[in-house]
């Protein structure tokens, strides 16, 4: 089996049966443990003690034992490559999480484990991004994981597949903490995405193989992807996002919490702001991060570095193109005010914009305006 750790195949099948329990949760998980030791001692505890713990449904379905659960689906699953399932009782299993209230009892894994003994750091964001902003998540996540930080995010579309395509472009390491049963790629889209990070990264969940995805999933994937983190960056988000659920539980677990600022105008920077103003780092280069954390990075990784790793060079395009990005600045602008601010023609200008859209420099956004990306 794929299993490495301390645990053996009938200790991992019991632990499989409790979770899969309805009802059983991580907290009622640890009330059980705490009273009975282990799940060999919760499966031959009677009925009346385990009342003591728990309802009378989810005292019968423990009574009936683990023969009545069926745990050979995800056996399987377990018995192929690069499948894993930890426990608390495993030697592997993340040390920071036992700092964090209610940690999962076991956690699915799916890649590579050398993953969890890396320093980590988490990057989330906003679904609904900008260009810029995913731009800034993959070069931060590029730049940090050649510092020897692993990225740690939720797979989620927008911010999250930017970091860890941008650790994955590195040839970093990076860990996707998902919602749903690691049989399930979620979102679809990022099926390819999934692929690439089991082969160089590591994908885990708390949820039994099955579990789809549900809203209230999130917020107890989030307090995992916080609490495997010395700290979270986050960019982009608005002021319901569930990147500021992530960075209040990071402060809550002591971590550190790093925010990048944005036009004031944006919707996607308030959340930011807002992070700031309660005393999150603000963030302009990988500096600001690595000065933070460098105790706990690889000896010799630290070193000064410009805001997003190795910026492209402007030398090889037209003046009127450089023209054209020292107008539009950092903000989303339309191309009337881009008239304005050029001096050029309609034709030069709808020249340009195409170049450098083509180019990767500007990209076009909703409400017929363009984002400057470098």
């Amino acid at each position: 089996m794929s299993q490495v750790a301390s645990d053996t195949d009938e200790d991992i099948a019991l632990w499989v049966a409790l979770s899969s329990i309805q009802g059983i949760g991580s907290v009622t998980l640890y009330q059980l443990l705490s009273k009975f030791g282990s799940p060999a001692g919760i499966f031959s505890a009677s009925k009346s003690s385990l009342k003591e713990v728990v309802d009378n449904t989810i005292a019968t379905l423990i009574s009936n034992g683990p023969d009545k659960i069926s745990v050979a689906p995800t056996l399987a699953w377990l018995a192929q490559p690069q499948n894993h399932i930890l426990t608390l009782a495993d030697s592997l299993y993340p040390a920071a999480l036992l700092e964090i209230s209610n940690p999962p009892a076991i956690l699915y894994a799916k890649g590579n484990l050398h993953c969890l003994l890396l320093p980590r750091l988490a990057i989330v964001g906003s679904r609904n991004s900008t260009p810029q902003g995913e731009k800034n998540a993959e070069d931060f996540a590029e730049n940090l994981s050649r510092h020897g930080l692993c990225i740690v995010s939720g797979m989620a579309l927008g911010i999250d597949g930017a970091a860890h395509r941008g650790a994955l472009k590195a040839k970093g390491a990076t860990i996707a903490v998902v919602g749903t049963g690691l049989d399930i790629v979620y979102p679809a889209r990022h099926r390819d995405l999934a692929h690439q990070m089991v082969s160089n990264g590591l994908i885990i969940s708390e949820f039994p193989l099955g579990t789809p995805s549900k809203p209230q999933n999130f917020p107890r994937r989030n307090r995992i992807i916080s609490g495997l983190s010395l700290g979270c960056l986050v960019i982009e988000a608005n002021l319901d996002s569930g990147s500021l659920i992530t960075a209040r539980l990071a402060a809550e677990q002591g971590r550190e919490v790093f925010a990048i600022p944005g036009s004031i105008h944006s919707p996607v920077a308030k959340g930011c702001h807002q992070l700031i103003k309660q005393g999150a780092k603000l963030v302009e280069s990988t500096d600001d991060i690595l000065s933070e954390l460098q105790p706990f990075l690889p000896v010799q990784s630290y070193v000064t570095t410009s805001p997003y790793g190795s910026l492209p060079e402007r030398a090889n395009i037209s003046p009127e193109a450089n023209t054209v990005l020292d107008s539009m600045g950092f903000e989303p602008m339309d191309f009337e005010m881009l008239l304005l601010q050029t001096g050029l023609t309609v034709n030069t200008l709808s020249t340009m914009l195409t170049l450098l859209e083509l180019d990767g420099k500007v990209s076009p956004i909703h409400g017929g305006k363009f984002q400057r990306l470098v």
